[in-house]
Order: C-alpha cells, then sequence, then structure tokens
C-alpha cells in the first residue's frame, strides 16, 4: 500500500447532504461503525491490513455534546495547539462559511487509522498550518464514526485517511467539493493545495469579501471617533472635577475662570457621538482583575482565550465579574493593541464586544467555563 498524498484535485462537484445533517438529527446514529470500511465505492479493497499503531479512540463522556465529542477526542490525543475548530453542526458551520464569505475546511477524524496520529501531530497541529486555516476557513471537524461525521464520510465517501475537504456553500442543502486531500501530506503541501484552491476558486466570493472589508474599515472609522469623544469627555469630566473640588479659599475669580474654560470645552464634542456605556467602559477597561483561587470555589469561571497567533492563555474570575474585565487582563498582557480587537465564543457564535462589556460572565453565558477567539479588528 502506498503512503503517498492522494488529491483530487479541483473537481468542483456538487454533493447533496442527507436530510439528517440538513434537519440536525444525525445525533441518533450508531456510533459503533468501523471507519476503516469507508470508501470502498473509489477503492473495492479496503484498508484493513495495517496494524493499529494505538487502540481506538474511548467514547466521550455521556455528557459531552456531539458537537464537542470530536474536540475532547482530539485535544485528549494532541493538545489545544490545533486550529480553530468551531464546535457546532455542519450545517452551523456552512452558515458561518457562507455569511463570512469563506470556505469550509472539514476535516474527518479516523483515530483508528495508523497515519492519523502524525498527519495529526505533524501537519494539522503545525504553526503555519494552524495560522493559515484560522485566518482563511471556517474550519469544521467530526470523528468519522460516528453522528454528523459518519454522515459526511457516506457523503463525500474518502477512499483512505487522514481526509480532509474544502467545501463551499450551495443552493438547496447541497455543498460545492472544491478540493480533497486523502492521506498524509506534510504541511507545506496542504497549504499550497489549500492556497491554490482559494486562488483559482475564490473568485466568487471576492466581491463579498470587498463588501466585508469595506464593513470592518468603517467599523474602525466608527471606533475612531468614539475614542476621541471619550478623550474629549474625560478632559471635560477632570475641569469639572477641579471646579467641584475648588475651595471656597481660593475665591469666586478661580471659579469663574475654569467654569469659562469648561464651557468653551463642550463645543468643540457637541459633533461626536459616543454612549455614556461605551464611556464606561473604557474607565475601567485599565485595571487588571485579580486571578480568583479555583479549587473548591464554584462560583469561579475559567476562560481560555486563542490568540491569532496561536498563543493560548487562561484565567480565573469570579462568574459575577464583568466582560470587561477579560478584556482588561488581555490589555495587560501587552500581546495585542488595546481596543483593536474583539472576542468571540465558537458555538454558539457570539460577539463580546462594546455592548456586551457591562454583562457578568454568568449573564454572558460563559460560567463555568468558555474557549474566546480574539479576533484583531482592521484598520483602513
Amino acid at each position: 500500500m502506498s503512503t503517498s498524498m492522494r488529491e483530487s484535485g479541483l473537481v468542483r462537484r456538487m454533493v447533496s447532504l442527507p436530510r439528517s445533517i440538513i434537519g440536525g438529527f444525525s445525533r441518533a446514529m450508531d456510533h459503533g461503525i468501523n471507519i476503516m470500511g469507508i470508501g470502498g465505492r473509489r477503492n473495492q479493497n479496503p484498508i484493513l491490513n495495517f496494524p493499529f499503531q494505538r487502540p481506538a479512540v474511548q467514547e466521550p463522556h455521556s455528557n459531552i455534546s456531539e458537537e464537542w465529542a470530536f474536540l475532547a477526542c482530539f485535544e485528549q490525543d494532541f493538545g489545544t495547539e490545533h486550529p480553530f475548530f468551531y464546535a457546532c453542526t455542519f450545517m452551523e458551520a456552512r452558515k458561518m462559511a457562507e455569511d463570512e464569505k469563506k470556505f469550509v475546511f472539514v476535516y474527518l477524524h479516523s483515530p483508528e487509522h495508523p497515519f492519523t496520529a502524525s498527519f495529526c501531530r505533524e501537519t494539522l497541529c503545525s504553526e503555519l498550518v494552524v495560522q493559515f486555516l484560522d485566518a482563511n476557513f471556517v474550519s469544521w471537524g467530526a470523528i468519522a464514526s460516528r453522528g454528523e461525521g459518519l454522515q459526511m464520510a457516506n457523503t463525500l465517501r474518502p477512499a483512505s485517511f487522514p481526509f480532509c475537504a474544502v467545501v463551499a456553500p450551495a443552493s438547496n442543502g447541497s455543498i460545492l467539493v472544491m478540493q480533497q486531500v486523502e492521506g498524509p501530506i506534510s504541511p507545506s503541501r496542504l497549504i499550497d493545495t489549500l492556497q491554490r484552491t482559494i486562488e483559482e476558486q475564490g473568485l466568487a466570493f471576492g466581491s463579498g469579501r470587498a463588501k466585508e472589508e469595506e464593513r470592518r474599515r468603517a467599523n474602525s472609522r466608527l471606533r475612531e471617533e468614539q475614542d476621541a469623544a471619550y478623550l474629549a469627555s474625560l478632559q471635560i469630566d477632570k475641569e469639572k472635577e477641579k471646579l467641584k473640588n475648588l475651595s471656597l479659599q481660593e475665591g469666586a475669580g478661580r471659579r469663574e475662570e475654569v467654569t469659562k474654560k469648561v464651557e468653551l470645552e463642550k463645543p468643540k464634542t457637541s459633533g461626536l457621538k459616543f454612549s455614556s456605556k461605551v464611556k464606561e467602559n473604557k474607565t475601567t477597561r485599565g485595571t487588571q482583575p485579580m486571578e480568583v483561587p479555583t479549587h473548591g470555589n464554584d462560583q469561579v469561571t475559567q476562560i481560555l482565550i486563542r490568540f491569532p497567533n496561536g498563543e493560548r492563555k487562561e484565567r480565573s474570575f469570579l462568574f459575577s465579574d464583568k466582560v470587561r474585565s477579560i478584556y482588561s487582563y488581555i490589555d495587560s498582557l501587552g500581546l495585542v493593541e488595546v481596543g483593536n480587537y474583539r472576542l468571540i465564543s465558537s458555538f454558539p457564535r457570539k460577539i463580546f464586544g462594546v455592548e456586551q462589556m457591562g454583562m457578568t460572565l454568568k449573564d454572558a453565558g460563559l460560567h463555568p467555563r468558555a474557549s474566546l477567539f480574539l479576533e484583531l479588528l482592521s484598520h483602513a
């Protein structure tokens, strides 16, 4: 049996998704089917001659949802340094890719296959591949022998493993398969293959991405206006505080001078629109919260923060802390520019920005544990 990578090329074939995936009923599928037999349509001799290099993966605990089963299995064997796989159904990942004008990178995980361990550890978890996938794709993974992973394997019919595919949303519950990679492959070849797919197949998404870039620039301009308004307002507040604290002994003349200065500053900020909520968030983000002990404390919320360069930071907060406490902690690290990022949860996909900073971690749905991705905001 050859161990070389099998690449199907830019096939652009339309595939209809089964109703179990479209309707979200794949969790009822049998979890015990052997993945080594899948792919018989293109390979009538399934890969059964390889000795297993390690025992089959144990079934995840019953309290882990189907969407989290793949991540639990993957991180148990290969750690947390991997592409940002969205813990959601395939249709939800497809919808996110459609909204963001991106392709979906699909990885079907077969723990029993002898090439899986080396592929995951050396290729899929390499820093270059992680950064490339996070920047250009909506990544979705599943265990190929259960649930939606089994349904996708039956739909895409891989001839061997490891198996990756690049797909695009299509109409009427279908997907367009742009690229398939089967078997072991080096990080550089995988990136070259994905880059070629984007360049040759991504023209249809060009106009959408241009609109997204324009939206980001508009958000950047709005942020700059809000920052300018905040600084001007802060200066006025300082002058007001000085006026309030002036003692009677300093005389009425000093009071009149400061009052006139405050009045002169007001017209400079009258044209800038900003909310009191933005002002409150700005003034309270500068203080880094104290990390709380985690042992035996059910009021503790564990937050894992993933940076675009692959670095991860974990921090303990009280569930009564506000979302702005997470921003204060990130600002104190000095890894990214203050005010040039936002935090996103994978599933359900939710953006925690200015409007959410006043919420407690419990009310925001982040208690008792959550994983957040830090997305940089591009300036015009």
